[in-house]
Order: structure tokens, then sequence, then C-alpha cells
């Protein structure tokens, strides 16, 4: 099992860039999925992309296509989100999770980390 906890939010200008960073523990790191979720106020929680056990596979929710990379560090337990042409509608509160296996539930998350995006 993991322990995500997030850092690298902050206020930014639209067209802005942040690099989040989700630490996790435990040894086994390196077997799981890991994504990053978001979540704005009055909003559902929404999915924002996906990193397979190896970094080799990545997934993307459209809206953050082209903007955002995602990426590991295995050596490190370290998974990053970096966010380019940020857009005010990326403010939330992001979210780290983790996940054994592509058929589990994401049930291992952090505390989250804000992110607000000023026009």
């Amino acid at each position: 099992q993991v322990q995500p906890v997030e850092s690298g939010g902050g206020l930014v200008q639209a067209g802005g860039s942040l690099r989040l960073s989700c630490a996790a523990s435990g040894r086994t790191f390196s077997s799981y999925f890991m994504g990053w979720f978001r979540q704005a106020p009055g909003k559902e929680r929404e999915f924002v992309a996906a990193i397979s056990w190896s970094g080799s596979s990545t997934y993307y929710a459209d809206s953050v296509k082209g903007r955002f990379t995602i990426s590991r560090d295995n050596a490190k337990n370290t998974v990053y989100l970096q966010m380019n042409s940020l857009k005010p509608e990326d403010t939330a509160v992001y979210y780290c999770a983790g996940r054994r296996r592509s058929s589990d539930p994401y049930d291992y998350w952090g505390q989250g980390t804000q992110v607000t995006v000023s026009s």
C-alpha cells in the first residue's frame, strides 16, 4: 500500500505553469498505477491524468491533454504533474491517488493541494 502526499500547489496567472509533486510512502510504490484528480468548489471530483507502474503508459483527460504531463520517478517514490498553459478553469484542489491494478478503485488518496489560476 502507499500513502500519497501532494505538494506544489499555489497561485498562478493564466498561461503560467506549476509542477505538482506526490510523494508516496511504501516500498511497493513502483507496483501502483498513480493518478491525479481534481475537485473545484461545488463540483464533482474529476480525473486529470494517470500513469502506469512503469511510466510507459499515460492517460489524460481531454481538458488537459497537450498542456499537462504526468511522470513518475520510482526511485524517489514520487509522481509529478507538470501543468503548463494554465487556465482559470484548472482551479481546483488536486489529489494524488494510487491503485494496485487497473481493475481496482483508486483507494489510496492524498489530502490534496490547492491550485488557483487567476485571469
